[in-house]
């Protein structure tokens, strides 16, 4: 058997009965998939690790807490072995072989009469890779097509969905769009970016994608976001497939929703991606975690576009001066002076620790630290510019402060 090559085949287990020989790592990693087919898992083990245990708890599988025993695998169209009991796997694969069932060693494969190959998922398409008994072999394949495939680099033939796509880029760092922005982007025929968006990924945009900077396009006598809205229009009704590329997360003070408000009512299909929040990420990158155990309980963003006395500010700062947790501040740069000085007026202590991080997770990243006493003269003396992330609190002195920028 081991001269001839397998013979790949996708298996619709969904409703029929599989059946689970060792509740052990092999079982924790199998089981998710099985489940997942909709497959009618009976996992036989005198015990199981934690997260397999918890599947049995919200009934994803059934468990019976025992040892194999001859006639488990009536009925089964699958079974997988995996214990560490040589004998109980030699007489579960034998009564598979009897019963013409499927079988799966995770102890030897060459006793197996299937095997499990290196398996990936991407926008409903399945890899699967086998390399014989080289499973570091079949992995490095897999992940290798799976990568392709999610940043467009492979070629698919997949129905090319028209419309537009928001798609949050994250901080700046390139390597923090999601995988499926990623792949929207790969597969634009336009692309509307914020100045704030993780700009070297359009350096990886074929030459015959339109990039469209949203802070360049003319306007007239509409507001700038009216023009863009106006723009996905439409690109969009010229049938092409349109990613606007934002900074973090279209919903975190990006305009994601009036975006998506103006193509409904254009009548134009809209995908909404998440990005990763620089209000979360910007403080990790440095270091500062915006929740600790026993130091921060809850995290408020707020936006700092408008200073506390601004008739046009939402911002209760009164209200936000009593809280003890961590305050995260975005696009509050030029106002940094008069929030601090709000929530010290409102109680917060003005030696509350403060860090200001510019740029974030991007190689000009730098950070400088004061409180709320200090940071408005702190940050001109540094010259610190747009964006910058502000993070008040107590959790700004968890860990070292970074080294001071040259």
């Amino acid at each position: 058997m081991a001269e001839h090559s397998a013979y790949p085949v996708g298996l619709r287990l969904a409703g029929r009965r599989v059946v689970v020989i060792g509740g052990g790592q092999v079982a924790q990693r199998r089981l998710p998939a099985l489940v997942a087919a909709g497959a009618d898992v009976l996992l036989v083990s005198p015990s199981a690790t934690p997260s397999v245990d918890a599947m049995a708890e919200t009934g994803e599988i059934r468990w019976e807490r025992r040892r194999y025993e001859d006639g488990d695998l009536e009925g089964a169209w699958y079974a997988l072995i995996a214990t560490r009991d040589r004998a109980a796997n030699d007489a579960a694969s034998a009564e598979a072989e009897r019963r013409r069932v499927w079988c799966v060693r995770a102890d030897d494969a060459e006793a197996a009469t299937a095997w499990t190959p290196a398996t990936g998922r991407v926008e409903g398409v399945t890899v699967a890779v086998l390399s014989g008994n080289d499973p570091r072999r079949s992995a490095a394949v897999r992940d290798a097509v799976v990568e392709g495939l999610r940043d467009g680099s492979l070629t698919r033939n997949r129905p090319r969905t028209p419309g537009v796509a928001l798609v949050g880029g994250g901080p700046g760092d390139p390597d923090l769009i999601t995988v499926r922005g990623r792949r929207l982007l790969a597969e634009a025929d336009v692309v509307i970016a914020d100045r704030l968006g993780p700009r070297d990924l359009l350096d990886e945009l074929p030459p015959h994608v339109e990039v469209i900077d949203a802070a360049k396009i003319p306007y007239g006598r509409y507001m700038a976001q009216e023009a863009i809205n106006n723009a996905l229009i439409e690109h969009a009704k010229a049938g092409k497939a349109v990613v606007r590329l934002k900074g973090g997360d279209p919903y975190v003070f990006g305009r994601g929703m009036e975006e998506l408000q103006a193509l409904a009512e254009a009548g134009i299909p809209c995908t909404v991606v998440p990005g990763i929040s620089s209000s979360i990420s910007v403080p990790g990158a440095v270091g500062i975690p915006v929740t600790h155990r026993g130091v921060a309980h809850e995290f408020t963003v707020v936006s700092g576009h408008v200073g506390p006395d601004d008739p046009r500010s939402l911002v209760d700062w009164a209200s936000l001066a009593k809280l003890t947790g961590t305050l995260v501040i975005l696009m509050g740069v030029d106002k940094i002076g008069l929030i601090a000085e709000a929530l010290v007026r409102h109680g917060r202590p003005a030696n509350t620790p403060v860090a200001v991080v510019q740029e974030g997770t991007t190689a000009s990243q730098r950070r400088v630290d004061a409180t709320l006493a200090t940071v408005g003269e702190t940050v001109r003396a540094a010259e610190i510019r747009p964006p910058a992330v502000i993070v008040v609190g107590e959790v700004v002195n968890v860990a070292a402060p970074a080294a001071p920028a040259a």
